[in-house]
């Protein structure tokens, strides 16, 4: 008996070349900051880097730490919109800890490991079905975008973010772009009070549509949570840069890290900064402001994340004895 060769259907290689444009770029671009990243290090004044980091004061990286307290509280918060959305009856005390910890794996690992995966894995120990998992995500996940969404638009219609000479975007196009952004936002609020269909499957991912009142606190939730990852970096940068400078570049390098996909936008964020705002402070100083910044806001949560997960593992281990000694109990005669 021979064997026919089945050839692919066109419409599945025609699906195909988005997907392979996508990683072609994010590897050009990848290459892109290696090699930048090479170049400046070998112009680095690395006595002035760690003279830098050496002169923070203890009250200023106090400030820091605050702050970046204050953001993951602000970021813990998400959850609760799905909370509300889904009527689910996890208790506070649930809901906020499980969300620290997967935003604080995310930030370092990549959302698939900590924004994805993990709150499937930790929200299903705590007895949530994975239709309401989903839905609790997708919102918190809206959350976050839809914030950086609408103070991106702010920040470039106002002219806040100024390229650098020679950069074929200029003010008025980055306006134009700031108005588009802040009308995609507009156009969401209005599906929220107005749509009659609740949720829309985009390429196998499914869509929530919340209240009005849900859409408008998603955005003021997600846009504050922005702010003060930015003001945490103004803090630790030279005060000659000002926030909206510091702002703006927070939130162009994490445009770049998506596409980029490289976790924790390692050497993403730092090119952007240099790339802005080298024109108004040494690439030595802004370099030990953002080891500041990740140590601040990355690896110091990351610690408290993993003792965290560490005691909700414990915690979800405990639950399952005894549901197992319960039932037993329930089965004798």
């Amino acid at each position: 008996m021979s064997k026919q060769r089945r050839s692919a259907p066109a419409s599945s290689t025609r699906r195909d070349w988005p997907t392979l444009g996508k990683r072609l770029l994010a590897l050009a671009l990848f290459i892109l900051m290696l090699g930048l990243l090479v170049a400046l290090t070998r112009s680095l004044d690395w006595q002035e880097l760690l003279a830098t980091l050496r002169g923070y004061r203890t009250s200023t990286l106090l400030l820091a730490a605050a702050i970046a307290f204050a953001s993951y509280a602000l970021y813990s918060c998400f959850d609760l919109i799905g909370r509300a959305y889904t009527r689910h009856r996890l208790p506070l005390w649930q809901v906020l800890p499980v969300t620290f910890v997967c935003y604080a794996f995310g930030l370092n690992l990549g959302a698939w490991i900590g924004s994805i995966a993990l709150r499937f894995r930790l929200y299903s120990q705590l007895g949530l079905r994975p239709s309401v998992i989903t839905k609790v995500l997708t919102l918190s996940l809206m959350t976050n975008w839809l914030g950086y969404i609408g103070l991106l638009g702010v920040v470039l219609a106002l002219g806040l973010i100024v390229p650098p000479a020679g950069w074929e975007l200029g003010i008025p196009a980055l306006r134009l772009l700031g108005g588009g952004l802040l009308a995609l936002l507009l156009g969401y609020l209005l599906l929220c009070a107005f749509s009659r269909r609740r949720y829309w499957t985009i390429r196998g991912h499914e869509v929530y549509l919340p209240s009005l009142g849900m859409g408008l606190l998603q955005v003021a939730l997600g846009a504050s949570n922005w702010a003060l990852m930015a003001l945490v970096l103004d803090i630790l940068l030279p005060a000659q840069l000002g926030y909206p400078a510091v702002l703006g570049a927070l939130l162009v390098s994490a445009f770049a890290g998506v596409i980029t996909h490289i976790p924790a936008g390692l050497g993403v964020m730092e090119v952007v900064f240099i790339a802005l705002l080298q024109q108004q402070a040494s690439i030595s100083v802004l370099l030990a402001g953002l080891i500041g910044y990740r140590v601040v806001y990355y690896l110091l949560p990351l610690a408290l994340a993993g003792l965290g997960y560490a005691l909700l593992e414990m915690r979800a281990k405990r639950m399952r004895r005894n549901n197992r000694r319960e039932q037993a109990t329930l089965d004798k005669p």
